[in-house]
């Protein structure tokens, strides 16, 4: 380790800022010069770079002097700011892979966060590997981190958006003191305040996966409201040169699609060919023009499978469409009243994004496709609005309206919002907001409400949280979770820490009281519908492994819009058949475990597992239930190239009266890449969902069988409706395949087949009786080029 201090005292080539020392003010040359981006700093220019040194740690726990020493070089040219990085490590600690874009996490990396308006508020980040491979993405803080769950309440940064890609250069290698990275981040790559002299904020971290730590430049703390507050500063930042700011990506795909034909057994093929594309304008350094005609389809691999634990509440998918990612950040509302993925095939739409003297625009307006409309004839018309506004050093208010005009339907939100931060450690965050949704003869309003407060503390945490939501509240361009409910949310956590070296860092001490009301329960003073009590244990042990067990208290109350077309059939001695409106019993008491373990990123492998189980609610039959829940994952780099990552999600619903399964379902997940360059990767990725459903019945009473009503009468109901009600069981075989080519975003070439194939029995695949059947494929090939002017 001495040796290592000599060398990096050695290679210091200019004026050093110590992050320990608060030494956060600087000033980097500005060069007019250039250099190849090799990995190697050995070109004139970085024997004049300001240094940043001095890390310090930042999690699990802060406040300690970094392990390893980190040297951060920085200078600009007239087009583009430089970092060169200089990372020190006991021989073999490196963790590398030659990976795709934004799958770095599991390898050491450095992060680089640029406030490039100084607000306190949102950062652009930019990541690399030891071995140059990029990740980068948008930090906007909204206070998202204090979250709550089994890990009870989180401190520290706000989790990066790593859907949004930007266009820079980075190389990198492994050295024998640890690895050396070089990047060059073009002005045009960025925006930034509309003044001649710029002060941007900045900080570096420094991910070692030997040590388990994360490392930070400034010496944050985690305890603080603010992350992005707590940052240094990149100072007198002159001749900056942008140029213009103009990019075309224009994108051709071609698709052949087969669907099999129910009659004849056939596949029905077509062939589908789109053009379209992308361009950006950057009208200033701090306003863009985007709009786009066709946008190409996103989605290179299918959406991993979902286990849906509550039929109440909707699934979540998050945006992965070029145009749409591109200032995404602007977008960001409380209660997600905007939701891009509701536009889903649009013809053409059009955005103008910007920021000036702490206030923010976003506008977005987008033609959708006429399949998407009530009435199968109009074409769906959004407009959405966000401005939001500066408070202060951290806080910010903010106003938002939506549109959706379809026709004679419609629906229109206008709410406002904001976030303000007192005494670094306390938090607010208001929404109020009213929508009104018209029909052909006829009209509703709604309000939504939302008030969380929060306290953020080394030792004591808090979070108290009111929300509700009015039935005749509709955001339909946004996502609602869960409508016509207000939810009360109150929880405070402690958390104790171990002295260095001590096997366990960090153990925190979580108690969580949730309540739900149905909305108009709530208004009227009645009881709650669903009581919860948790208490969540969690651990940070040495070495980076993470460890956690939960008691989960509950009672859910009968909801009787779940069943409003459920019967169940009575039989008279004499033979004859009534069906009487199923009516559940008025609560049904639970108590779940849980149990939690999380691995470090080896170098070979990391792994994460939980296991649910005990007694939930059954929401097939509203009875109570002896349920497991299993989630498990493992990747395992067995070289720098190739990356298999596996997961097993299972879960099943078993009734208490006769221990028969009610419902099961069960998804394993195979994904297997191999890097050939930087830029080519082959995948392929093999997920299986067996589904199974009991036919229904009042397990806890009678045991008379369940029937649904349906448009063509009554049938025997089951847990989900399937093409061939004689089956309980619905198995699907997912297999994809891709090769991949991606220099740059925007410039891509892919090729891919994806199918999807059913079987009468599961895990059968196709052996014996099982006749594994192909329903539905897809071939297809996408082709795109960014014009960078």
């Amino acid at each position: 380790m001495l040796l290592l201090a000599l060398l990096a005292a050695s290679l210091e080539p200019g004026p050093v800022h110590n992050g320990r020392a608060r030494e956060l003010a600087v000033s980097p040359p500005r060069l007019e010069e250039t250099v190849t981006i090799d990995g190697h700093l050995n070109e004139d220019p970085w024997s004049r770079a300001a240094v940043l040194t001095g890390f310090s740690r930042y999690a699990p726990t802060d406040g300690v002097a970094a392990d390893d020493s980190t040297h951060v070089l920085v200078w600009y040219s007239p087009t583009a700011i430089h970092f060169g990085i200089r990372a020190f490590a006991a021989p073999g600690a490196v963790n590398a892979t030659l990976a795709d874009r934004d799958r770095i996490y599991n390898d050491d990396y450095i992060g680089i966060f640029l406030g490039t308006f100084n607000d306190g508020r949102q950062a652009t980040v930019f990541a690399v590997n030891p071995l140059g491979v990029q990740g980068d993405g948008i930090v906007v803080e909204r206070g998202a981190s204090s979250g709550g769950g089994f890990s009870g309440i989180v401190t520290g940064r706000e989790p990066t958006d790593i859907a949004p890609d930007y266009v820079f250069q980075s190389r990198g290698r492994v050295t024998e003191f640890g690895y050396e990275v070089e990047i060059r981040i073009p002005f045009k790559s960025l925006r930034y305040q509309a003044v001649p002299t710029q002060t941007w904020g900045i900080n570096v971290i420094r991910k070692a996966q030997s040590r388990g730590y994360e490392y930070s430049w400034a010496p944050a703390e985690r305890a603080a409201a603010s992350y992005i507050g707590q940052f240094g500063t990149l100072e007198g930042l002159t001749g900056l040169e942008r140029g213009l700011v103009l990019d075309v990506n224009p994108v051709f795909t071609a698709r052949a699609l087969g669907v099999r034909n129910a009659a004849t057994g056939a596949m029905d093929r077509q062939s589908v060919e789109d053009v379209g594309g992308n361009v950006r304008l950057g009208i200033t350094n701090d306003w863009t023009l985007n709009g786009t005609i066709n946008p190409d389809f996103a989605e290179v691999e299918s959406d991993a499978g979902q286990i849906v634990n509550d039929p109440r509440r909707a699934l979540f998918f998050a945006e992965r469409r070029p145009f749409f990612l591109d200032a995404i950040e602007q977008f960001t509302v409380p209660n997600q009243l905007i939701y891009t993925r509701r536009i889903a095939d649009p013809l053409t739409a059009a955005k103008v994004t910007g920021r000036r003297s702490g206030t923010s625009v976003a506008w977005l307006a987008a033609l959708d496709d006429r399949a998407l409309s009530f009435t199968g004839g109009e074409r769906p018309f959004y407009n959405l609005l966000r401005v939001q506004r500066d408070v202060g050093r951290s806080s910010r208010v903010g106003m938002v309206y939506t549109d959706r005009i379809d026709g004679d339907f419609s629906n229109r939100v206008l709410g406002v919002d904001g976030r303000l931060i007192w005494r670094t450690s306390n938090s607010a965050q208001f929404q109020l907001a009213g929508s009104r949704t018209g029909s052909p003869g006829a009209e509703v309003t709604g309000t939504a409400f939302q008030l969380d407060l929060r306290h953020t503390g080394r030792v004591f945490n808090a979070r108290w949280r009111l929300n509700a939501l009015h039935d005749d509240f509709h955001a339909q361009s946004g996502y609602i979770n869960r409508p016509a409910i207000a939810n009360a949310l109150l929880s405070h956590s402690y958390t104790l820490y171990g002295g260095e070296g001590a096997m366990v860092e960090s153990a925190n001490l979580n108690l969580v009281l949730d309540g739900t009301w149905k909305y108009q329960r709530f208004v009227h003073g009645d009881d709650m519908l669903e009581k919860k009590l948790q208490f969540n244990q969690n651990f940070v042990l040495r070495g980076g492994w993470q460890a956690g067990a939960s008691v989960l208290v509950e009672t859910f109350g009968y909801d009787p819009d779940l069943y409003t077309d459920l019967y169940v059939e009575r039989a008279s001695a004499g033979g004859s058949v009534t069906y009487e409106p199923f009516v559940g019993r008025p609560w049904i008491p639970n108590l779940d475990y849980v149990l939690t373990l999380t691995s470090p990123s080896f170098r070979r492998f990391s792994a994460h597992a939980m296991y649910v189980w005990g007694r939930d609610e059954n929401f097939y039959e509203w009875t109570s239930a002896d349920i497991y829940w299993i989630s498990a994952s493992l990747t395992f780099r067995p070289s720098e190239q190739l990356r298999l990552v596996t997961s097993w999600n299972e879960q099943s619903y078993a009734r208490r009266s006769d221990g028969t399964t009610v419902a099961r379902t069960r998804i394993p997940r195979l994904r297997a890449e191999y890097q050939i360059t930087r830029s080519i990767f082959v995948r392929a990725v093999a997920e299986y969902r067996a589904d199974f459903a009991d036919d229904l019945r009042e397990s806890d009473r009678s045991g008379d069988p369940l029937y649904r009503q349906t448009a063509s009468g009554l049938v025997r109901a089951r847990g989900f409706t399937t093409a061939d009600r004689r089956a309980n069981h619905l198995n699907f075989l997912r297999p994809e395949l891709l090769f991949s080519y991606l220099p740059t975003p925007g410039t891509v070439i892919y090729a891919g087949y994806g199918a999807t194939m059913v079987e009468p029995e599961p895990f059968g695949l196709g052996r014996g009786d099982s006749q594994l059947r192909r329903q539905s494929d897809a071939l297809f090939v996408k082709l795109g080029y960014l014009f960078r002017m």
